[in-house]
């Protein structure tokens, strides 16, 4: 058994719930997303943000606006449709569960 894939497989299986949890905060630009996770050790590439972000948008939780920017090109701000407010609602409650049980069973 491989202790990286495993940790690597738990990361990226919560990390579209933190990047909704991130955007939930207000309109983000994808730098100051990269910027969060790297803060909070959820290390992320753009390569790999970038599809994550797209999927979320085709899936009707994300909508994106484009912005001026004095450094330079537009950028592109996303926030959360009122359908992923929804979902990351369901996706907090989940990991409140999922995170009691794990607590649980650690504690025995």
């Amino acid at each position: 058994m491989n202790l990286e894939n495993t940790i690597s497989q738990m990361r990226k299986g919560i990390l579209e719930f933190c990047i909704l949890t991130v955007i939930s905060r207000g309109e983000i630009y994808t730098s100051e997303i990269l910027s969060e996770l790297k803060q909070a050790n959820l290390i992320v590439v753009e390569g790999t943000l970038y599809p994550l972000l797209t999927r979320l948008k085709n899936a009707g939780l994300l909508s994106y606006s484009w912005k001026e920017s004095i450094q330079g090109p537009p950028r592109k701000y996303f926030e959360l449709t009122e359908n992923g407010k929804l979902f990351l609602n369901e996706l907090n409650k989940t990991w409140e569960e999922m995170n009691n049980s794990i607590n649980k069973t650690l504690k025995k």
